[in-house]
């Protein structure tokens, strides 16, 4: 019981930013794929203007994410008493963990 009571907090604030951070975790994924499938169609004058494009669509959402993903994990991290590494790992792997359960819940 120990354990939910330190590690209870870290888990709920990152498992919902990790809800919030699949929208930009999928805006990565399209910006990842379309760059690798523009490399196999014939290259434009405008590919330059459209890595610009997508790159502005990209930053917003994840200058959001870290911008609460930080200060919500720096708060949180004072009552697990665990160091900062295993804080931040469990915490990232926390963050990550809903987009392939949403990713699940969608195909299935």
């Amino acid at each position: 019981m120990e354990v939910v009571r330190r590690w209870g907090p870290t888990a709920a604030v990152n498992l919902v930013l990790g809800v919030l951070a699949v929208v930009p975790l999928w805006l990565t994924a399209l910006f990842v794929l379309g760059l690798l499938s523009a490399g196999t169609e014939s290259a434009s004058g405008g590919a330059a203007d459209d890595l610009v494009g997508r790159l502005r669509l990209l930053l917003p959402p994840w200058v959001v994410l870290i911008g609460l993903w930080i200060p919500a994990n720096v708060l949180v991290r004072r009552g697990t008493g665990a160091s900062k590494c295993r804080h931040w790992v469990v915490g990232s792997g926390l963050l990550l963990t809903p987009l392939p359960a949403l990713m699940y819940l969608v195909e299935g």
